[in-house]
This record gives structure tokens, sequence and C-alpha cells, in this order.
């Protein structure tokens, strides 16, 4: 169980949050594993919020107002800790994102993102919001570039990732943005030992992972999660039983996918195809 530890409460609305919880929660008299039983969750996960390295939820937030008599501090406190320059379904996930030591990635018809290119992604934003102002279209792209410096970390987790062929053919902005797409991702597979990447082949047919894009995180000193997403929603998935599920799917995908280097390979002649089709027009 994550062990209490002292934080500045005033870097950030998180820490103020956890700093908070675990004050209201001594004056209790409460350890991590009571106030935990009280709410129906582990005290490794009251420890995960004292610590800042949990958002907190609202409505667990509730509940321990509700049982520590803080009135609606702690709910008032978890809207500050929640903001977040990601849509909201996504926002827990980002954060844990920052914390993975492994995260393992499907996508059936999309790059992943932190893999896209600045075009890709704008090209993407603007088909997903068509009457959106170019403002704000810009400000989603400039928040998923941001995310993908999390590579560039010492600590950058390792990323394996499975993408249908179906994601190399679609071609989401035109030729030109496709080719420097695939172009990126091969440079960035050939040039990050802890990328990998592999495609699963039209030739597999039906799949465990076929309806959906499921990204699974794994953390040195916390319970792995996953996350599913669909065009407009999204949903992390903390229950030990369902991340087993998906990770078993996920195995199953990764089993049947191309090897890296043949993915590479495929990925490369892709480009090449969007690059003909260019100077073609």
């Amino acid at each position: 169980m994550p062990q209490p530890k002292d934080l500045d409460p005033y870097t950030d609305a998180r820490s103020f949050y956890g700093s908070e919880l675990r004050r209201l929660r001594e004056a209790a008299g409460l350890s991590q594993s009571e106030l935990g039983d009280r709410v129906f969750c582990s005290g490794t996960y009251i420890g995960l919020f004292e610590m800042a390295e949990r958002r907190p939820q609202e409505d667990m937030s509730r509940a321990f107002d509700e049982l520590l008599g803080s009135g609606e501090h702690l709910q008032r406190l978890c809207r500050l800790a929640r903001k977040s320059k990601v849509a909201g379904y996504f926002a827990d996930a980002a954060e844990l994102q920052k914390q993975a030591s492994r995260i393992e990635e499907f996508s059936s018809m999309l790059v992943p993102g932190l893999l896209q290119t600045e075009s890709y992604a704008r090209a993407l934003t603007r088909s997903a919001h068509p009457f959106a102002e170019a403002e704000v279209i810009e400000g989603h792209v400039r928040t998923r570039m941001e995310r993908t410096s999390l590579l560039n970390s010492v600590s950058a987790p390792v990323l394996w990732v499975v993408i249908h062929e179906a994601a190399l053919l679609l071609p989401v902005g035109g030729s030109a943005i496709m080719a420097g797409q695939l172009n990126h991702l091969a440079e960035q597979i050939s040039s990050r030992p802890r990328i990998v990447t592999q495609v699963l082949p039209f030739s597999t047919g039906a799949h465990p992972l076929l309806h959906s894009a499921v990204t699974l995180m794994q953390f040195t000193d916390a319970p792995a999660v996953a996350y599913t997403e669909s065009a407009y929603s999204g949903q992390l998935v903390e229950d030990p039983l369902l991340v087993e599920q998906y990770r078993s799917a996920y195995d199953l995908a990764r089993a049947a996918a191309l090897s890296p280097e043949v993915s590479l390979d495929r990925i490369v002649s892709a480009a090449k195809e969007f690059a003909t089709d260019e100077h073609r027009t």
C-alpha cells in the first residue's frame, strides 16, 4: 500500500486535494485501509489520491465529505483538481500515461495519438469537429502534440502498439499527409528502441478487439488499468477482472500480428504508396 508522504500542498490543485484528504482522514482517526473499507475501495487507492498520483473522482469526493464531515470541501477541491486541457473523458487516462512504465495500445483505424504528426492530428480533429472554429481546432492539435513529449522523457514508458492494417490505408487528410504520417511512424520505430509496433493484417479476419480502441497501462507501484475510447467518449477501466479480459484480448491480437520487422516493412511500403499517389495528382 502506498505510504503517506509529505506533499507541498501548494504545488498544484491535486497535491492540495491529497494533503487535505490525508489531513481529514488522520483527524478522523482512520487508516487508509479503514477509509477505503468505508467507501468501498482499497487502501491502496486512498493512498494514490493522497500521494496525488490519481486524479480525484467526484463520486469518491462526495463519499469522503459525507464520511469525514467536511461539508463539500473535497468536492470543491476535486473540481479544481480535475481541470485539464484534454477532453474530460480522457483526462484521467492522459495523466496515467505520464506515470505508466509500459503502455500497450491497439488501434483499429487510426495511428495512436502519441505517434501522430501535427498534420495528421489536425486532419483528424477537423473531421471530428467539422463546425469548430480554427482556433478551437488548433488548441486541440497543440494539446495532442504536447502529449507526444512523453516519449522524449528520460523515464519514457515502453510503448507497444498493435495497429490494424486498415490504419495504414485510410487516407486521413489526403495522400501527402498520410505519407508524412507513415514515414514519421517508421522513423519513430527505427530510432526509439522503447517503441515496438506491430501491424495486424487484414488476413487475420475477426479478432477480439475488432470493435475496440484499447490502451493498457502498467505501473511500477500501482495496479494496471485499461482505457477504451470511441469517437466522443472514453472509459477508464480499473476493475481487475475487466482489465485482465482486455489484456487477454490484446495478447491474442498481438500474437496474430506481423512481427515488428515485417510490420516496419509494411508501414514503409504503405508510405511509398501514398507518396506515389501524391506525385500522380
